[in-house]
């Protein structure tokens, strides 16, 4: 039997959930969304047999779903996960997983006490760069990960003003929230060690300048509220007593679009990263993964030749969620490691407002 899914969501993002769950032998079974015709018009395009006008009717009707994927803003994501892992159902929901540390907590609890899994798509974690250089970090060729840099940044990457992204109500935040990526495959390639202390600082300078709009023809919302970070930099201690630090930008002066982790070992050191021609267009990127390393008395830089991943990795991270349920696969990421992920971007949120370190 295959595993039954439904989407709440009929945004952009259902591309992807729905090719890896396909990917994976699961069915698409229903989509739910409260805007007008829009799970209608997602049932079609997706080939989707039920469309739905609410989270309540879907799982009242539905009777035969196994797991719920969640494709909302940030700001919905704790209440319907927890009502689906109320219901019975495995969770995959989009990133971030909550608007903020305490929220996660209450969905270990649901999760926990439902017995399903909490899962998240943090998307990088499955490109191949990134499974390819964890297969090193695995074998031990990397030694100790002593320290890490994570980066997202943009030039002209604000997605639209006004409108949920900028609201902090809705969004939790601004590129450290939506753009948390990097931060998460630092940790990832680290073992998501605990973080102890946390120095940050976020600017606004540029967040309501129109100049610096990304190019996915996200509308702006007149009358609509931009009261978010364009920029967050910070600086995390462990205590293991490893250090990570962290650039993640909408609107920076940078010279183009930045997506990287680059880490030092004991043995070897590395970088996985995606560089742009053009913000916000995959068409543009070059991805490369390279480990570096010492060598009968020569420094050799290794160049790790991987499959092409047009999608970052999210049509596989959705099919490693119903792997996971399956028992086929081992889930990439868990609840635990999104709970440490939030402490940490709380933490800089924080320690931005008071000007001084945080403490976890």
């Amino acid at each position: 039997m295959s595993i039954k899914v439904g989407v709440i969501g009929a945004g952009g993002m259902l591309q992807y959930h729905a090719a890896g769950f396909r990917q994976a032998g699961a069915e698409i079974v229903a989509v739910a969304d409260a805007a007008p015709n829009a799970a209608a018009r997602a049932a079609e395009k997706w080939n989707i047999a039920n469309a739905y006008d609410s989270v309540e009717e879907m799982l009242a009707e539905c009777q035969e779903l196994d797991a719920v994927s969640i494709i909302v803003p940030n700001k919905f994501h704790k209440p319907l996960a927890i009502q689906c892992l109320n219901a019975g159902k495995h969770v995959f929901s989009e990133k971030p997983p909550a608007l903020n540390a305490a929220e996660v907590e209450e969905m270990i609890v649901a999760a926990n006490k439902s017995g399903k899994k909490l899962m998240f798509n943090f998307n990088n974690r499955a490109r191949p760069e990134s499974q390819a250089m964890m297969k090193y970090i695995d074998a031990g060729d990397c030694g100790k990960i002593n320290s890490a840099q994570a980066k997202w940044i943009r030039r002209t990457g604000i997605p639209g003003f006004g409108g949920w992204f900028t609201t902090k109500e809705l969004s939790g935040g601004g590129p450290l929230i939506d753009l948390l990526h990097m931060v998460d495959l630092a940790m990832y390639f680290m073992g998501y060690p605990e973080p102890a202390h946390v120095l940050g600082q976020t600017f606004n300078d540029l967040i309501e300048d129109k100049n610096f709009k990304g190019p996915w023809g996200i509308p702006d919302r007149v009358g609509g509220i931009t009261d978010v970070e364009n920029a967050a930099h910070g600086f995390v201690t462990f205590k293991s007593g490893q250090v990570l630090s962290l650039q993640v930008s909408w609107a920076e002066m940078i010279k183009r679009e930045e997506v990287s982790v680059v880490f030092q070992g004991t043995k070897a050191g590395g970088k996985v990263e995606r560089l742009f021609g053009r913000d916000g267009l995959d068409e543009t990127a070059i991805d490369t993964c390279e480990l570096y390393v010492q060598e009968n008395g020569n420094s050799v830089n290794r160049s790790i030749v991987t499959p092409a991943c047009e999608d970052m990795g999210r049509s596989l991270s959705a099919a490693n969620f119903i792997e996971a349920i399956e028992g086929k696969a081992a889930p990439l990421n868990t609840p635990e490691q999104a709970l440490r992920l939030m402490q940490v971007i709380d933490a800089i949120y924080a320690s931005a407002q008071s000007g001084k370190p945080v403490s976890i």
